[in-house]
């Protein structure tokens, strides 16, 4: 700031002077001798005008006293000049006027006040052109790439760092392989992907096993957003294709990390604005690049996106990016090797055990389990230990799945037993049925939007789901529903986002998965999307009217089922349903061993509760 502070007021300062310094060289500072022609010089010095007589050069100047009066032009030598006087009848010497010759001097007032205009106009010139190729610098600069390059002899991040990927891994150790030795596939006749894609749902590391594959090869590696190639500029995204490109040829072998490559890689066409924008030109620099590669430059461009249905086909053609890699999210073996990963330098306690934590965490990526570890350790130092135990893992995985606990949060005792019968109505159901997954924990300390929630524990990955699964799933979504119902004979709205999502479920299972015994094995509607936009914006209806209220029909049959069996089940084991429910309301969270416990003990038969004492 204080350098740009600096620059204006130099820029202002010379421009003022400049405009001062012309006034002075058109107006006379002081009276200077008068310019005459040599007979007039002559006269005046023979009237005896002048006592001095000065010869510099060519320049003759008359003096009175100090002060110079007149000045003449003479051409000749100093001898000729005494003659003409002698001749003209002036007397030179003591006798008469004093003569002088002057060499080497020089009229240094004049000449500033002659150059210094010039110099200060040149000196603002000077700066006006400055400025002026800054300006054109940065405009050119707009065309150059923003790639970040990092140097390839000093990685940072090898396959070791990367975890629960295997099979990615296995396929980009070929480009390692190529790139370190590429005369063992060339004597082959084999030819490397010029480009390959990884494909995947966000945070399950692409970026990170990219940036590994440039350090395990040992070689350079350029990085640069999909986003940032496009400008305002109009050509400007094509002309920091071709310079990124320049650059990866001239430091082959490197690899080239296109991430988010969708921002530029849209199918074409779908432009709101038309067919013809600059991301398209983009894009089709990219194409020309791609497949203008000479075969003996190894560059390796690898890209990654989220949503590779939405990008043009000619990106995806062999030749261009016709590997695709799919980096999904990571199975439990693949949880535990990534918990490995993060945990590396932080002091676990003994007793910890990262399997349990990783069967506690199906459907977390790679960026959820780092958090996971991350907020372990802040839970850990806030409660001033040295080491991190399981309570604070556990505490972690509720925090990212349903945020931060809110035990300041004010709700009134009516509330909090609705909360806990809603909680156990969902827990004691999911106990009942035999393809529900086991309760790991109850509690209705608010989290987030929650007020309570209860967590389950999958005894393993699923990957397939049958009709039965997803019938028992709606019976424990609507269960909470039901046990405000058995508890209190009135509803509330605690169940609305239960209801949203047993909805959605019925609904699947009727459009599209086929498992309407009465509409029969086909999907009802096809989805519209605008590539532009990336987003589902509309479900184009195939069927009729009828068979619309017969979707109708079956999503409420299979909703009203799941909520009877759901009272049923809680009406049959009202008595464990209210003991369940007391505790939790006193302890406020309940632990899978003591909801285990509670649920086997023993409870009074209805006959002996009906029976009359005696």
């Amino acid at each position: 700031m204080k350098g740009k502070w600096w620059q204006g007021s130099l820029f202002y300062l010379l421009i003022l002077v400049a405009i001062m310094a012309l006034a002075f060289s058109f107006l006379p500072i002081s009276k200077g001798p008068e310019e005459v022609d040599f007979y007039t010089f002559i006269a005046q010095a023979k009237q005896g005008q002048i006592d001095t007589i000065e010869q510099q050069g060519s320049r003759l100047i008359g003096l009175r006293g100090d002060e110079k009066i007149i000045r003449a032009s003479f051409v000749g030598s100093t001898k000729e000049l005494m003659d003409t006087m002698k001749e003209a009848g002036i007397a030179l010497g003591q006798s008469g006027i004093k003569f002088a010759v002057k060499t080497g001097g020089f009229d240094w007032g004049g000449i500033m006040i002659s150059f210094i205009p010039l110099l200060l106009f040149g000196a603002l010139l000077f700066w006006l052109f400055r400025s002026a190729r800054g300006a054109n610098t940065q405009a050119f600069n707009f065309a150059k790439s923003r790639a970040r390059l990092a140097a390839g002899d000093k990685p940072t991040i090898t396959f070791d760092d990367v975890a629960g990927v295997d099979e990615a891994k296995g396929e980009l150790q070929e480009v390692v392989e190529f790139l370190k030795s590429p005369e063992k596939f060339l004597a082959l006749g084999a030819r490397i992907p010029r480009g390959i894609l990884l494909v995947g749902p966000p945070g399950c590391g692409k970026t990170l096993i990219a940036k590994a594959t440039a350090g395990q090869a040992g070689v350079p590696f350029y990085s640069i957003s999909g986003s940032e190639f496009v400008e305002m500029f109009v050509g400007v995204g094509a002309s920091r294709v071709r310079d990124l490109f320049d650059q990866a040829k001239r430091n082959s072998p490197c690899i080239v990390f296109v991430d988010e490559i969708d921002a530029v890689g849209r199918h074409r066409g779908a432009g709101l604005g038309g067919g013809h924008d600059e991301r398209e030109q983009t894009l089709n620099q990219i194409l020309v690049e791609m497949d203008g590669f000479d075969s003996s430059v190894n560059v390796i461009v690898l890209a990654a996106t989220n949503r590779p249905d939405i990008l043009d086909p000619a990106l995806l053609r062999p030749g261009r990016f016709d590997r695709h890699v799919v980096i999904d999210q990571p199975d439990i073996n693949g949880r535990k090797a990534i918990l490995e990963v993060h945990a590396k330098g932080k002091p676990l306690a003994k007793k910890v055990s990262l399997e349990v934590i990783a069967k506690q965490t199906p459907g977390f990526s790679g960026a959820d389990l780092a958090n996971l570890i991350n907020e372990a350790a802040i839970l850990a130092a806030r409660h001033d230990r040295k080491d991190i135990r399981t309570s604070e893992l556990e505490d972690s995985i509720d925090r990212v799945i349903a945020g931060p606990e809110k035990k300041g949060r004010v709700i009134t005792q009516k509330e909090k037993e609705l909360i806990a019968y809603h909680e156990t109505g969902h827990a004691l159901a999911s106990k009942m049925l035999p393809n529900a997954d086991p309760v790991h924990k109850i509690s209705i300390v608010a989290r987030g939007m929650m007020g309570g929630w209860t967590r389950f524990l999958p005894t393993e990955d699923r990957h397939l789901w049958t009709r039965p699964q997803f019938e028992d799933m709606l019976v424990v979504t609507l269960a909470g529903r039901a046990g405000e119902e058995i508890a209190f004979g009135e509803i509330t709205t605690g169940a609305q986002n239960d209801l949203e999502k047993a909805t959605g479920l019925a609904r699947k299972m009727v459009t599209e998965y086929g498992m309407s015994t009465k509409l029969g094995p086909r999907t009802f509607g096809r989805r519209e999307e605008l590539i532009f936009l990336g987003r589902e914006i509309h479900e184009q209806r195939d069927y009729s009217e009828k068979i619309a209220e017969e979707i109708d029909k079956e999503v409420h049959g299979l909703i009203q089922r799941a909520y009877d069996t759901a009272k049923e089940i809680l009406t049959e084991n009202k008595e464990r349903l209210k003991l369940i429910a007391e505790r939790l309301i006193d302890k406020e969270t309940i632990e899978e061993a003591e909801f285990e416990a509670l649920v086997k003990k023993p409870m009074p038969s209805p006959e002996l509760q009906a029976a009359p004492a005696s």
